[in-house]
């Protein structure tokens, strides 16, 4: 059986919605397959398992739920990856194998490569993109010049740092003379609609700057569609095979799919996330239009080199009838699991295909050379201060 360690949480702002979607997985996975263990990280990134730690109930009062709970760290003991009891020595406690690492985790910090390093410098295979693929999904800007440059059609925009936010007139000189009103402002590397509004006016610029600049260190600013229509598709897979969902258009109460609309209006628990917003799927496109979708967002998938499950999100201007692409979510809320289920893909037969592949890639990397066994330290032809300068260079 596989020893699958499902990570959420982390210190990011949809650090929440993280537990939302990760607790969701951990009830729908196969225990005939795998031997699941949730582990818990705060938003100060400590690392927590034990029986509370699985139940959404528990979160209503986290410290609780952490004196309830066994503080772990994730190393690598020489042979294996595993879960070892902090502090050390715990009576009865023994380290845990992990064979699989899993992280459902959301945003800054963790979703951006940084978790997706951490894992691959211990050694540990791990579901959904690798750590380049991470951050570029994370990146805004990044990830549009890339996919315009591959001839997926992306709004023009501009990018603005914090030495630029030292002179907010002339930003909003900038944005006014490229785009006019409305337009959009984004904190450049948030999701879950964090950091994001729609300015009509300067007024409304200048304070969503100020937004968004409370998030991230980098905004993006374009034009606002006017008579905007919000389609997403999921994709399942690695950057040599992919394949879409169906298509969704979620509803929403403002301009944007907004953090509320996206997980504050399943309940009063808000513990369906995502799968809770309204919408209708399959989304009421034309047969040309929804294969257009689907066939950009498997092209977009893999030229960003994804892997596992990712949503990417597009904008269809009802005026012109121009589709573009707004960004990729690489571990989706939900994982975008009512996607898949509308597609004949049950949630539990997702889950299995996304830890297939990070097998898969484990197996394609085994392969790779990654270090050469040399005894180039102690050859006497690169000893002293004279460096490889000794070296005979050339092709023979």
């Amino acid at each position: 059986m596989i020893n699958l360690a499902v990570f959420f949480g982390g210190r990011s702002v949809e650090h929440e919605v993280s537990v939302i979607s990760a607790l969701q997985a951990v009830a729908s996975l196969d225990r005939e397959k795998y031997n699941v263990i949730p582990v818990y990280i705060t938003k100060q990134n400590e690392m927590y398992i034990g029986e509370a730690v699985g139940d959404i109930k528990e979160y209503k009062d986290i410290p609780a739920l952490l004196k309830r709970s066994r503080k772990v760290l994730l190393i690598n003991d020489g042979k294996n990856t595993v879960l070892a009891n902090y502090p050390a020595g715990l009576f009865g406690k023994k380290s845990i194998r992990v064979d699989v690492a899993f992280p459902i985790v959301h945003g800054t910090n963790v979703e951006d490569g940084v978790f997706q390093g951490y894992l691959k410098h211990l050694g540990v295979p791990f579901v959904g993109c690798d750590v380049a693929a991470s951050a570029l999904g994370m990146d805004k800007y990044a990830q549009k010049v890339l996919l315009k440059y591959n001839g997926v059609p992306v709004l023009d925009s501009l990018l603005f740092t914090l030495s630029d936010y030292k002179n907010v007139d002339n930003m909003i000189g900038r944005i006014e003379e490229k785009f006019g009103y409305p337009v959009i402002v984004k904190a450049s590397n948030l999701g879950s609609s964090v950091g994001i509004s729609v300015a009509a006016d300067r007024e409304a610029l200048c304070n969503a700057i100020d937004d968004s600049f409370r998030y991230a260190r980098k905004v993006l600013v374009e034009h606002a569609i006017s008579n905007l229509r919000e389609i997403n598709c999921s994709v399942l897979g690695d950057e040599n095979e992919a394949m879409a969902s169906e298509i969704e258009e979620p509803f929403h109460s403002k301009e944007i799919l907004s953090y509320a609309d996206k997980y504050q209006s399943g309940g009063k628990s808000g513990s369906k996330g995502m799968a809770s917003v309204s919408r209708k799927i399959p989304a009421d496109v034309p047969g040309e239009m929804r294969d257009r979708i689907r066939e950009l967002a498997v092209k977009s998938f893999k030229l960003l080199g994804c892997s596992g499950v990712s949503r990417i999100d597009f904008m269809l201007d009802e005026d012109t009838n121009e589709l573009y692409y707004n960004e990729i979510n690489t571990i989706p809320g939900s994982l975008a699991f009512y996607l898949w289920e509308a597609a004949g893909v049950p949630y539990r037969e997702l889950l299995d295909r996304m830890v297939e592949l990070a097998l898969k890639r484990a197996r394609e990397d085994e392969k790779l050379t990654f270090s050469f066994e040399t005894n180039l330290l102690s050859n006497n032809a690169f000893s002293g201060s004279k460096g490889a300068k000794g070296a005979k260079v050339g092709c023979r």
